[in-house]
């Protein structure tokens, strides 16, 4: 007996019921959120050209985009007139609204991504903060918690949380960033610093007149100017020494001998506990930044983020300003 089945009998369909109109589903309507994006650029530069740069796209792109809108929206949102561009009456109108939707989808966005709990955790910071203060302390964070992959970033741009994945940042400023979750971790200082060797040779320094003994070396964002208190001995000292944008590059300069150094307390507190580095003055200069941890307050929710938050805060705490006679704000 053969186990086919037999072929199916052809039925007649009954007939298809046709939908009535008052029972379709409505039509979803496509916003042109890329148009969107393009015109809030437009409208912060004011041209097409420095827009279609920020956003990594052709001028010929972003002024498509723009005509798109303009026709999608049937209004003129820009005047142009040869290279200048100017919002309409109704392009202005329009403006702040389209800022706050954008601005509440990409916190949406943010909400729905800081169910990221899995993967490593991005950090972002300074290079030469990473390497004088973190990387001394990162052993005993993967003690702590040895399941938590991290992956540090040093990029000195501004992070955008929302569009880079990044979880958190160890950011040097005055605090105050908006949408941010923010915990001071400690004041920094400027501090002159040498070869114990040189110290002991040339004696320390309080003054200008003092500074006059040695070879200077400084950042280019923290001239000796910046560390000399009376206004008489700042006019004479504009800028002085050798110039380095390398943080590092300075502190390894001054370990090999080669001057005395202003620089960040942060970043010289371990040479001067190990002794290749000494505090050649009694007198610190307070910064007007600090260090901060920052994050959006929905990432704060993972426990990875949460532990990299509560360890960070426990180092700075143990963090002392420089040991010297006189800290001066």
């Amino acid at each position: 007996m053969s186990k086919k089945a037999p072929p199916a009998t052809p039925e007649k369909a009954p007939p298809r019921r046709r939908r009535s109109p008052s029972s379709a589903p409505p039509a979803i309507r496509r916003l042109p959120l890329g148009s969107l994006r393009v015109f809030v650029a437009v409208a912060d530069q004011l041209s097409f050209t420095r827009a279609a740069a920020a956003l990594g796209v052709t001028t010929s792109a972003a002024s498509m985009q723009i005509q798109s809108l303009e026709e999608y929206l049937r209004v003129a949102l820009f005047r142009r007139g040869g290279r200048q561009v100017v919002l309409t009456t109704e392009g202005a109108q329009l403006l702040p609204k389209v800022r706050q939707g954008l601005g509440e989808l990409e916190r949406a966005l943010d909400g729905a991504r800081a169910e990221r709990g899995a993967g490593p955790l991005r950090i972002t910071t300074l290079s030469s903060f990473l390497s004088q203060w973190i990387m001394p302390r990162l052993p005993e964070f993967s003690r702590l918690h040895p399941r938590v992959d991290l992956q540090i970033d040093t990029s000195p741009e501004v992070i955008d949380f929302v569009r880079s994945g990044v979880h958190a940042g160890l950011r040097f400023g005055e605090g105050g960033w908006p949408q941010l979750s923010i915990d001071k971790l400690f004041d920094e200082w400027l501090i002159p610093v040498c070869k114990p060797a040189l110290l002991k040779k040339l004696g320390p320094v309080n003054d200008a007149k003092d500074l006059e003994r040695y070879r200077l070396m400084h950042s280019t964002s923290e001239p000796w100017s910046a560390w000399l208190f009376e206004k008489g001995e700042t006019a004479r000292w504009p800028a002085c020494g050798i110039a380095f944008d390398d943080s590092l590059a300075i502190i390894r300069a001054t370990e090999a001998g080669q001057g005395l150094a202003l620089a960040r307390w942060s970043l010289v507190a371990s040479e001067v506990e190990r002794g290749t580095l000494a505090l050649a003055s009694s007198r610190a200069l307070r910064f007007a930044r600090s260090f901060y941890f920052v994050t959006p307050p929905a990432l704060l929710r993972l426990d990875k983020v949460d532990a990299f938050r509560t360890w960070v805060l426990d180092e700075a705490r143990k963090f002392g300003p420089p040991n010297v006679a006189g800290l001066r704000a």
